[in-house]
Order: structure tokens, then C-alpha cells, then sequence
């Protein structure tokens, strides 16, 4: 069976792992504990236990997936992966340190990417002993569901990376764009931070509450999801990451520190997951 190893057990991560598994590949499952993989790989249950419940998936199917899934702590499983990929924090030296752990490992043939949202994937890759082999993976929320895979190729990421990853996004279930200019934020954020940073300055005008700008753009521009409502199923402590990230690269006054995201952070109020964000969904 083919294998690849996802670096991180949160909501990213854990649509990337059930997507791979979905498809037929053996997936290690790794996080900094094994409580946390394993904790990751039952959020992916309860999501499986669900389809089955409304005729979506049958009980073979969702035990065929959680088969493939193998929660994991062990570094040295690189070595069996063709492709790993990287679903940690949006931090460069975090990220880079996983990278120079993970590398040796990693067989000559094997592709190491990263499903950073923002960070450009030259700078991840400058210490690395194979940048050619190294590459963007910029899957969207909720993965099972989102078609669209960015491709982003670095200064030295070589065709031959580029051309797998594009071949292997469609055994996925992927429609794949290429960004050739390593530039941060790529297509979709670069276009959708201006939309958060905008709807931010719309809240804090009092123009309108969070509901009625959500309603908006879901009704008025199609937006399946309006950008309160979307950033806390990603989560705001995510979103505050982003914000620094972009900020720190480009300079725009636009990504400045939120009040409101930097005061539900605080609170723990982290959105979805922790039952409260924008939204109190303990209701």
C-alpha cells in the first residue's frame, strides 16, 4: 500500500489524513503526543460514524478508513512515506525545526510539502538538504469537501516535484492550481484576508453585527459560509497566526493585530472546537 505521513492531528490535518485514507493510502497519523493523534483520528470517527448514520458512506467504507489512519509519535516512520506533509502551526522556526528533524528520515525519492496557508515555501525550505524535492500543499477547509489544492513550487522546488504533486492531487480527488510566483499568501488568501480584513473594519464601524455581515455574503456574493462563520470552523487562533504571518511579510496595516480575534483568543473562546468563537455554538 502506498504511505504518507501527515504532520499534525488538528482540523487541518485531520481532513488532509481522511482524505489520503479515503483514497486508499496508508496514512501515519503524527503528533507531539499519542493521546493527540489518537484524538485526532476519533474526531475523524465521529465525522465517519455520521455518513454511515445518513446512507452517505456504509460501515465498511468507514472501517476501511480508519484502518488506514495509524496515529503515530515516531519520527522514523518518514522513512516509509513517499510524501509527508507538514500541518503544524503557522510558525516559520516551528515549521523548520520539524523539517530538519523529519529529513533525515525521509527515503531520496520522497516529497516533503507543507499546507502553509501564507509563509512563502523558499524561506521554509532554506535549510533543508533537498529543497527540489520540497513543496506547497495548500489544502482548504472542510478538506473533504473543498475541491481546490494550491500548488506552490519554491525558487529550487524542481518540475519533476511539481509535476508529482499535481499527478498525485487528482488520486485524491483534487483540482490543482499552480502558483509559480512564491509570493505570500499565494491566490485564495492573498484575495481572502482582504475580504476578512475588510469585514473586520465593517464590525468595528458598528456598520452591521457579525450575523447580519455573514448573511451578506453568503446571499449576496454566494459565499457558502460568510467570514465570521468561516474562520471560526479554521479557528481564531489560526486566523491570529495568519494575521502576524502576513503582516510580518508584506508589511500591509490591513493584517494588524484584530482587538476582538487577540480577546477571544485570550478567553479560549477559539471558535468551533472549543464551543466558542464568533459564534457561541454550546447553544
Amino acid at each position: 500500500m502506498r504511505t504518507i505521513m501527515v504532520l499534525g492531528a488538528g482540523t487541518m490535518g485531520s481532513g488532509i489524513a481522511q482524505v489520503c485514507a479515503t483514497a486508499g493510502y496508508r496514512v501515519y497519523f503524527w503528533d507531539l503526543t499519542r493521546e493527540l493523534a489518537q484524538r485526532g483520528k476519533d474526531g475523524i470517527d465521529a465525522g465517519l460514524i455520521k455518513q454511515v448514520q445518513r446512507g452517505k458512506m456504509t460501515e465498511e467504507k468507514r472501517q476501511e478508513i480508519l484502518d488506514n489512519l495509524i496515529p503515530c509519535t515516531d519520527h522514523a516512520l518518514a522513512a516509509e512515506a513517499e510524501l509527508v506533509i507538514e500541518v503544524v502551526v503557522e510558525n516559520v522556526e516551528i515549521k523548520k525545526a520539524l523539517f530538519a528533524k523529519i529529513e533525515p528520515y525521509c527515503r531520496e525519492d520522497a516529497i516533503i510539502a507543507t499546507n502553509t496557508s501564507f509563509i512563502p515555501i523558499t524561506k521554509l525550505s532554506e535549510d533543508m538538504a533537498h529543497p527540489e524535492r520540497f513543496i506547497g500543499l495548500h489544502f482548504f477547509a472542510p478538506v473533504y469537501a473543498m475541491k481546490l489544492l494550491e500548488i506552490i513550487r519554491g525558487e529550487k522546488t524542481s518540475d519533476e516535484t511539481v509535476a508529482w504533486a499535481r499527478a498525485w492531487a487528482e488520486t485524491i480527488g483534487k483540482e490543482s492550481v499552480l502558483i509559480n510566483v512564491d509570493a505570500p499568501g499565494f491566490i485564495v488568501n492573498r484575495i481572502n484576508f482582504a475580504t476578512y480584513a475588510e469585514a473586520f473594519r465593517v464590525m468595528q464601524e458598528g456598520v452591521a453585527s457579525i450575523e447580519d455581515i455573514d448573511k451578506a455574503l453568503r446571499l449576496g456574493l454566494n459565499h457558502p459560509m460568510g467570514v465570521f462563520e468561516l474562520t471560526d470552523y479554521g479557528g481564531l487562533k489560526t486566523l491570529q497566526d495568519c494575521f502576524a504571518v502576513f503582516y510580518e511579510l508584506t508589511g500591509d496595516e490591513r493584517y494588524l493585530p484584530v482587538p476582538e480575534v487577540d480577546e477571544r483568543v485570550a478567553r479560549g473562546e477559539l471558535g468551533r472546537k472549543t464551543g466558542k468563537g464568533w459564534y457561541d455554538y454550546t447553544k
